[in-house]
């Protein structure tokens, strides 16, 4: 007579998972063939399909900064495009927006340098603290809460107000994070004096609320997924803040809904998505 299989005890595996501190990197290490069920999510929640709108393929706009302040008509027709572009979207890519190529690249190599680098060097940052830590590195923040967990490990760094002192970050990656966060925060500002004037306020409405002050990157890692029919890299969500400025690789997979219709968004080298939807 066969044994009846054992009950599955889910927080029994998301502990084992947790307490390696190797994320799901560590996993892929493994050379695992069969992603853990902690992972699975229910078919219905696998929707994959991209978006096509009565045969017509849609995409999110474009808005290309050049000249933003170097001509009033420029900056006029370019305030047109974020207002337009916020109503209808609340997403949008920007183009020549300032921060040089080689810092979109170097920003890149440096989040994988980080998860590929050996274990031991990033469980000093391992934490699920967020309270008293200005870096987290971990899987999953939500671990022990959602339904199913994200094929993915995550580098939290709270960048400003108070930045955290050099050596509080990570070696490998530590000059272009620093120097990364500091282009952003200058593109973030002309963000928000764009979206101020897009409604007819005044250019530091949202400055003057303090809009500005605060930056928190999210360096995400997706491994290659052995069963990718079976999780996902990223579940359907709303950011939790004002404005994010998202920085894709080439590998892809982003989408937005638009018109309950899930409209793929393709890397495009140099662009960076603006998504300002709290």
């Amino acid at each position: 007579m066969a044994k009846p299989k054992p009950e599955y005890d889910r927080i029994s595996e998301l502990k084992a998972f947790d307490e390696t501190k190797a994320g799901v990197k560590g996993l892929f290490d493994s050379g695992i063939k069969n992603v853990p069920r902690m992972f699975h999510y229910r078919p219905d929640k696998l929707d994959k399909n991209s978006s096509v709108s009565n045969g017509i393929h849609v995409s999110i706009p474009v808005i290309d900064l050049a000249g933003v302040k170097e001509d009033p008509g420029t900056f006029r027709n370019i305030i047109d495009k974020v207002r337009n572009a916020s109503k209808s979207w609340g997403f949008f890519q920007v183009e020549n927006h300032g921060i040089p190529l080689s810092v979109l690249q170097d920003m890149k190599d440096g989040v994988v340098q980080f998860f590929e680098q050996y274990l031991e060097a990033k469980k000093k940052f391992f934490t699920r603290d967020y309270s008293t830590k200005n870096v987290a590195y971990n899987s999953n923040f939500d671990l022990y809460s959602s339904p199913a967990a994200n094929w993915r490990d995550t580098l939290f760094c709270l960048m400003a107000p108070k930045p955290p002192v050099p050596h509080e970050l990570p070696e490998v990656s530590r000059d272009i994070m620093m120097e990364y966060s500091k282009q952003v925060m200058q593109l973030g500002c002309l963000l928000f004096e764009l979206l101020s004037e897009a409604p007819g306020l005044q250019p530091d409405h949202l400055k003057d609320m303090g809009c500005t002050q605060g930056l928190g990157m999210l360096s995400h890692y997706f491994p290659a997924c052995p069963q990718p029919e079976l999780t996902l890299g990223t579940t359907k969500h709303s950011d939790n803040d004002f404005l994010t400025v998202l920085l894709q690789d080439h590998i892809g997979g982003l989408q937005v809904l638009h018109q309950n219709q899930w409209v793929d968004v393709p890397p495009t080298p140099g662009a960076l998505v603006v998504n300002i939807y709290s």
